[in-house]
This record gives C-alpha cells, sequence and structure tokens, in this order.
C-alpha cells in the first residue's frame, strides 16, 4: 500500500472513529425510545423468540447494560460499537468487488454517514443487528467470488444466521444468493458443491431457536410478520412515501449517488459481471419485495436497512469508477464532497431536534412521540402519585407506555401491561399478591376506559400528568385508581394470530 492509500485508510478510519464517539455522546443524553424500552425488557428475559421478532436486539441490549448498566447509553453501547466491524465489512466487500482503496474508503464513509446507519445504530431496534450483519454477508459472499474456497459458504451461513436472528426480512437474502449465482455463468459450480448447501444448514442452525420458540408459541411470530405480505386492502398511496423517507435516511447527496451507482452498474457495466449483479441482487430483491408492502401498508424507512451496503458501494462506485459526461461528473464530484458534512449535519440536528424541539420552535415533529423526552420527570411524578395512594402494581394499555414505566420508574416496581400479554410471554408474571391491591393505570387523557369500569368496582382518575418537551406538551395522561378486581386483572386473549 502506497502513501496515498495508507493516508486514505488512516483518515478514513478516524473519521468513523469520530462518528461512533459522536453517537455514543447522543446516546447518553438522549432518552430511550418506546421500542428500546420495550426491548431492554425483553433483554431482562433472553429467549429463543419474542412476539414481535428475533432475540438479537434483546442480546445486544444485554451486552450493553452488563457493561454500562441499566442506562440509555448501557441499552445503545453495542449497537454503536457494531458500526465498527459493520465499516470493516463494508470497506473489504468494495475493495473486493470493485478494487482500490477509494472505492473502499468511500463505501464504508458514506454508510456511516446515512442517517439509516447513524440513527439506526444509535436507537437500538431489530434493524441495528440486521444492518451489520448483512454487511457481513455481503463481505463473505464478496470473499467466496475472490477465492473460490468453498469454506467461505460456511461464513455466510453464518452472517445470515445473524440476520435470521436479528429480522425476518433476512429471509430475501437466500432468493438474493440464488439469483447472483444463477445469473452469473461462471458461479453456477456451486449448485453442485456440498458449500452452500452446508452454509445454508449453518444458517438453519443459528436460527433454530426461533423455529421452536415458534413452535412451542402456536407459530405466531411467524404468522404476525409473515402475514404482512398479503394484500388484503389495496392502498397504493403509500408508494409514494418509500422514495421521500429513503431521500432522508439515506441523506440526499448519499441517496443521488447511489442511484447513479445503481444505473451505472445496469446500464454501463460499471466492474466485473460478478460483482455488478452481486451488488444488484443484494438491492434489488429486498426492495422489490418492499414495493409490493406498500401496496397496501406503509413501509417504514429503517425497514430497508439490509440494502444499505450494497447501495453504498454502488454510490461509491459511481463516484470513483464511472466516466462521467462532464454535467454529471461536477454533479457526482459535489455529492461526493458534501456528502459527509451533510449527513454529519443532518444526524446532529436530529439529535437536538429530539431532544430539545429547538429547531422547530418547540412545535410537534416526528420524533416527539417516540422518543421519550420528559419520562424521567413523568416518571418521578408518577412514583409519587403511586406511593401517596398505596397502589402495588402500575397498568398500561400500550407495550410502549409499559416499557417506558419500566424502565423510568424505580427498579423493581411492578408494571405490566394490562392486554396482549403474548408480548410478555418469556418473562416472570406479576405476583398476583401485587395485582390482588390498588393498581394504577396510566393512559393518554381520553373518554373513559368501559372495560375497567367492568372489570373494577372502582375506578378513580387521581391525577393528570403531563409529559413534556420545553413549552411543548407532548401527552396528558389520566392516572387512574383501581380498586375492587372482579376477576382477573390482565387480558390473557390470545393474539389474533393464534385465534
Amino acid at each position: 500500500m502506497g502513501g496515498a492509500d495508507a493516508r486514505i485508510v488512516r483518515n478514513t478510519a478516524l473519521l468513523i472513529l469520530a462518528l461512533v464517539g459522536l453517537r455514543l455522546v447522543a446516546a447518553a443524553f438522549t432518552p430511550i425510545t418506546f421500542d428500546e424500552a420495550y426491548y431492554w425488557m425483553w433483554s431482562k428475559n433472553l429467549a429463543g423468540g419474542y412476539y414481535d421478532h428475533p432475540p438479537m436486539v434483546a442480546y445486544v441490549i444485554r451486552a450493553g447494560t452488563m457493561i454500562a448498566g441499566d442506562t440509555e447509553f448501557g441499552v445503545r453501547l453495542v449497537s454503536i460499537l457494531l458500526a465498527l466491524p459493520m465499516s470493516y465489512a463494508v470497506y473489504r466487500s468494495a475493495a473486493i468487488l470493485f478494487g482500490g482503496v477509494r472505492v473502499a474508503a468511500t463505501s464504508a464513509i458514506l454508510l456511516n454517514v446515512t442517517l439509516l446507519a447513524s440513527v439506526g445504530t444509535l436507537i437500538v431496534t431489530p434493524d441495528a443487528p440486521l444492518l451489520v450483519a448483512s454487511s457481513f454477508v455481503l463481505f463473505f459472499l464478496a470473499k467466496v467470488l475472490e477465492t473460490g474456497r468453498g469454506a467461505w459458504w460456511l461464513a455466510v451461513g453464518a452472517a445470515v444466521g445473524a440476520a435470521l436472528l436479528s429480522k425476518y426480512t433476512a429471509m430475501f437474502f437466500g432468493p438474493a444468493i440464488l439469483i447472483w449465482l444463477a445469473s452469473v455463468p461462471k458461479l453456477r459450480r456451486w449448485f453442485l458443491s456440498p458449500w452452500p448447501y452446508l452454509g445454508g444448514l449453518v444458517a438453519l442452525a443459528l436460527f433454530s431457536p426461533v423455529i421452536l420458540w415458534n413452535a412451542d408459541h402456536q407459530w405466531v411470530s411467524f404468522a404476525k410478520q409473515l402475514g404482512r405480505a398479503r394484500i388484503e386492502d389495496f392502498r397504493p398511496v403509500f408508494i409514494a412515501e418509500l422514495i421521500p423517507t429513503q431521500i432522508a435516511f439515506a441523506t440526499p447527496l448519499v441517496f443521488i449517488l447511489g442511484a447513479m451507482g445503481l444505473h451505472a452498474l445496469t446500464w454501463r457495466r460499471a466492474g466485473a459481471l460478478a460483482s455488478r449483479v452481486l451488488i444488484e441482487t443484494m438491492f434489488w430483491t429486498i426492495v422489490v419485495y418492499f414495493v409490493w408492502h406498500s401496496l397496501h401498508a406503509r413501509v417504514e424507512a429503517n425497514w430497508f436497512a439490509p440494502v444499505y451496503p450494497p447501495f453504498v458501494i454502488a454510490a461509491a462506485a459511481a463516484a470513483n469508477l464511472v466516466q462521467w459526461k462532464p454535467r454529471q461528473r461536477r454533479l457526482v464530484d459535489f455529492c461526493l464532497r458534501w456528502a459527509a458534512p451533510t449527513g454529519i449535519v443532518m444526524f446532529a440536528a436530529l439529535i437536538v431536534q429530539a431532544n430539545t424541539g429547538w429547531l422547530s420552535g418547540y412545535r410537534r415533529d416526528a420524533t416527539v412521540r417516540s422518543v421519550g423526552v420528559g419520562w424521567r420527570e413523568l416518571a418521578a411524578e408518577i412514583e409519587t402519585v403511586r406511593a401517596r395512594s398505596g397502589a402495588t402494581c402500575v397498568l398500561a394499555q400500550d407495550y410502549g407506555t409499559t416499557g417506558w414505566l419500566a424502565f423510568y420508574l424505580p427498579r423493581g416496581t411492578c408494571v405490566a401491561q394490562q392486554s396482549q400479554r403474548i408480548r410478555w410471554v418469556n418473562m416472570p408474571e406479576p405476583d398476583p399478591r401485587l395485582l390482588a391491591g390498588k393498581l394504577l393505570y396510566v393512559d393518554e387523557l381520553r373518554g373513559g376506559h368501559p372495560a375497567l369500569d367492568a372489570l373494577f368496582a372502582q375506578v378513580t382518575q387521581i391525577a393528570q400528568l403531563q409529559r413534556k418537551r420545553g413549552p411543548l406538551v407532548v401527552e396528558t395522561y389520566g392516572i387512574d385508581l383501581l380498586e375492587g378486581a372482579k376477576g382477573e386483572v390482565l387480558d390473557r386473549s390470545p393474539p389474533p394470530e393464534a385465534r
């Protein structure tokens, strides 16, 4: 490696380390989201599967809290640090597939400045470990291509297995790999080799705890997630959301480069056939499914996490390998120069806005419902009401409020979701003695709770408490005191998927 290349590698590593450091700082003072609080509760009771997703997110959170405690920083620590091996995998993938330090370094940097990676590793959801695993799926497939050694298929299987333990979306890697092998003549020999099938067995073995958990729970998680693919209510309006949300999550300049790169790989045949087809199949197989999904339901921006590694490599190829016309070249150079500063500014602005609301003049925005700003103060008020009323347990209607209550109330406080008990099937049931006394019910202020009125002899609203971000009232909660239960307090009705 020459001096110039060594300098590029060093500067790339320093920039990525700085970006990871920035996320760690943001993690320490950004309140937890309701999804993170929910997954944190999973991490206290590790299992082979959960109602919503496979268990990897719970493992990641558990590892972080073992190091840094049950804090916002602890919940997010390992997820953020996993950006380092993720960056290495993308760097090496690009270097193998398209050659050269510049393409590799550009790929790693572009991935880290997208909001999908910066926010997606900071806010811990199943998409965070899925993004990391997806990077290694691509890397190990590149090693298969580079070396021709069958043993690398075992590594591919391990990476796919880790991705499947993260989110069911990873099942699309199987079709993507098959299309890649079938589309490249020199790779078709692998169909007659035992190695890809052994890799598939490795993936299946790693995924087997999820299969066994589902078998023990009426296949409820599979039914919940895989049932989403059916179009029961045709509503193509959701397609219109796909591109705007991905422009935002990729950041506009990275999105432009990625789109130009995909075009160049397809129509200008930039790079070797096997490399081009690998990037295209790993990208389009999943994108085609989400377009299908958007025909009847909203597709959240972070669900595209698995396609970002091939997408940024396509973007790096567009920036460094393709011979563009002068006008296009100027656009590419502009995007490449300003992609990192733009991504960093967008990340910083989003964190400031989520924590303070300054940038919108304290008005409501998309972050205000999911990020738990004000919950620490609200939980202290709820605890005061609970202690004064003598309530022995706190109930909530939804999993998000349940998670926030469990995270921000004093440790050991009895907290339970009154309905949807399938979400908590891996966790110990609340002590019946705590459910037999006075209970607090915490829910957004709305027009009464007929079900509670039927279940309890006395339902009395004893407080109205506000969650605030600065001067903005985010939500107002009614705090009801429940007394004299007439039957089972917790609704143990089976979920729709198990009926």
